[in-house]
């Protein structure tokens, strides 16, 4: 009879509630990003035989031109669940590729970062943006392109924690530090960090703040126990300080259930911010918004149904919408629904998209005014999905 520590049977329970059954196990590394450029091309980003390549299409993803390698040399590359290869885009042809790179030892991982200046027919040779190299948590990257090209890579890091095992200490979680470049990826500033404790292995969502500015909503580790998730502009915070908190599920939970947030922020800086969390004994996922100084706009809304899990947002001038994925079974449905007036009323769930096998989290991405799904899965391999406006419930 095999017998789980207390911890590994609290882990196990928390994958089964955070996405009600259990999906079909991954056999590939299927973490896929996609982003448009101005013109309406698509570039992808994936992994292939341990190399992270690049490739667009001129037809919405019907078909992609052949890919450019982004590291030369073949290494461990994290493409699966809340971590994946990002893409960005910034005009004249530059295009910033960040990836974290695993390592031999548990948990531990290298971020790293590439740049193209020629539209994607070269790279520059890739760079580990972390300056602590101790083999150790730098993983789960965020990567963010200012208006004014400044570039930010955000990731949670364990150099703190090891720091305070090293001196007897206790430490809450992990920590969220980060990077900037200003001269286009050619070198990075060195490494700040945004937050003293941090969930360990949940993604970080970063977006546009109006004037341009990274804005990055996680899951905390806060004083009381609780795991909610709180809110900050990149480079806005003191050290040391505590960020403020944005939910209040107050959920106690000394494990972390791998079921990061996703952020967008409307032209009038409304923060808008949907997140997997647990209320009342009850698991779930919560839609809320903010003002831009941190004021909540109403009571946060539950949306899907018990095992809807990892959420994905985007926003189009007024318009929010919102996609998720659940498996009933037999297989994983991602749904989506939307808001025509920033956040207040709501249209009907409705089915996008369907896989009877492994599929990655669901991704939103648009072009001009049209909102595009963003999926890969096992039997179909990568999926552009357009999504048609629907109507709001009175």
């Amino acid at each position: 009879m095999i017998r789980l520590s207390a911890g590994a049977a609290l882990f196990l329970l928390l994958l089964t509630t955070a996405a009600g059954a259990a999906e079909p196990k991954l056999r590939a590394q299927l973490a896929t990003s996609a982003a448009f450029d101005d013109d309406g091309r698509l570039w992808r980003v994936r992994l292939t035989e341990g190399h992270v390549v690049v490739d667009a299409s001129d037809d919405q993803g019907a078909s992609f031109a052949p890919a450019v390698r982004v590291n030369a040399a073949p290494e461990a590359v994290a493409a699966e669940g809340e971590q994946r290869p990002e893409i960005a885009l910034a005009g004249q042809g530059r295009i910033y590729v960040a990836w974290t790179s695993p390592l031999p030892q548990p948990y531990a991982g290298h971020v790293r970062f590439a740049h193209s200046d020629d539209g994607g027919r070269t790279f520059a040779a890739p760079l580990t943006v972390n300056d602590n190299r101790e083999a150790i948590t730098h993983r789960f990257q965020s990567l963010h392109v200012a208006a004014d090209g400044r570039l930010t890579v955000a990731w949670i890091d364990k150099r703190d924690l090891e720091a305070a095992k090293r001196a007897g200490q206790d430490h809450r979680g992990a920590a969220i530090y980060y990077s900037v470049s200003a001269d286009g990826g050619a070198s990075f500033e060195p490494n700040r960090r945004l937050a003293a404790h941090s969930c360990e292995c949940c993604r970080i969502a970063l977006a546009s703040d109006t004037d341009g500015a990274a804005v990055a909503f996680w899951r905390h580790t806060f004083a009381d126990g609780t795991r909610d998730h709180a809110l900050a502009r990149i480079g806005g915070l003191a050290d040391d300080k505590a960020p403020a908190r944005a939910t209040h599920e107050g959920w106690r939970v000394n494990a972390c259930p791998h079921h990061g947030p996703d952020l967008a922020i409307g032209a009038d800086g409304t923060r808008h911010g949907a997140w997997f969390n647990q209320a009342d004994g009850v698991p779930g996922l919560f839609y809320g918004a903010w003002r831009p100084d941190g004021r909540p706009l109403g009571a946060p809304m539950r949306f899907g149904a018990a095992n809807a899990a990892h959420p994905a947002l985007l926003i189009l001038g007024r318009r929010v919408l919102l996609a998720w994925k659940a498996f009933d079974g037999e297989r994983t449905v991602v749904s989506v629904m939307e808001s025509a007036d920033g956040g207040r009323r709501w249209s009907a769930p409705r089915s996008a998209a369907t896989a009877a096998d492994a599929s990655d989290h669901p991704r939103l991405i648009a072009w001009r005014d049209r909102a595009y799904l963003s999926w890969a899965t096992l039997a179909e391999g990568y999926r552009l999905i357009p999504l048609a406006v629907a109507e709001a419930t009175p």
